[in-house]
């Protein structure tokens, strides 16, 4: 293998071209010859899932997962299974839309119990658990930056994410590693070793300095402080060698046309991925 990624690997993840419907994103990849794309929901709705399946199988893409699950903590019984629930429906659109990855964004708080939350985080995946393996979906808990914890997610470290999903077997739990969110920790490398086998999903994108803005600050890969390059070699060296998704929340690209967007993507991914 070469020393950079291989260009049958890269997926653009919906969210990066957020200015396009499911539609144009799934036409621009076509055009630019990008393999893989990760769905959202919120893009999926705008169209029905029907019409989404066959938009992106007529078009011949793979699908490298589905973004998003989770959202687990809630302030009642009642709310908590709401989300259940609406997971639930994730996992049937995962497997309709031919994926076998749903990305858990397990969610924050609904007040300051923090411990509380991480175990609605552990309560949710476990009753999910039967019927994502029943649909053959495999649940993959992604780890975000602590400066996510209060609105996006209390599991903001692979070790949190590892210790989770070691309660289950690696087709039922797994991990996604994304460089944005982990790149800080010390002890990242040791964590992608202990996550050997059950890597589900990896993201790149850069740290910019300093960060623009707290949701829409992630930079074009080389663009930032992140060594991306070794870690994708470490999640390599740990087994994983699935599709890369560009996940790039940034306001900036979303102003620009997408075309450019996916040739800036390209050229990124092969000198810096």
């Amino acid at each position: 293998m070469s020393d950079g990624p291989l260009l049958k690997n890269l997926s653009l993840n919906q969210i990066t071209t957020e200015q396009w419907n499911l539609r144009e994103a799934v036409e621009g990849c076509v055009r630019k010859e990008i393999p893989w794309i990760s769905l959202w929901r919120h893009k999926i709705e705008e169209i029905g899932l029907a019409e989404s399946k066959r938009i992106v199988t007529d078009a011949g893409l793979k699908v490298s997962s589905l973004c998003r699950g989770g959202m687990f903590p809630a302030a009642t019984a009642k709310e908590r299974q709401v989300k259940i629930d609406d997971n639930k429906r994730a996992i049937e659109e995962a497997a309709e839309l031919g994926t076998d990855t749903l990305v858990l964004v397990c969610g924050p708080g609904p007040d300051r119990d923090i411990d509380a939350a991480r175990s609605s985080v552990e309560n949710g995946i476990e009753a999910l658990v039967p019927f994502a393996e029943s649909h053959g979906v495999k649940l993959a808990i992604e780890p975000l930056h602590p400066m996510y914890a209060a609105d996006r997610s209390v599991i903001v470290t692979l070790d949190q994410a590892n210790t989770i999903a070691e309660q289950y077997t690696p087709q039922q739990v797994g991990v996604v590693v994304d460089v944005f969110h982990v790149w800080w920790d010390p002890d990242l490398y040791n964590q992608i070793t202990r996550a050997s086998g059950r890597i589900h999903g990896f993201h790149v994108s850069d740290w910019i300095v300093p960060v623009p803005d707290m949701f829409k600050g992630r930079g074009m890969m080389g663009d930032g402080v992140i060594e991306i390059r070794r870690i994708r070699k470490a999640v390599e060296a740990a087994g994983y060698h699935g599709p890369i998704e560009v996940e790039i929340i940034n306001q900036s690209l979303w102003d620009q046309p997408g075309d450019d967007v996916l040739k800036k993507i390209k050229e990124s991914y092969l000198k810096h991925v």
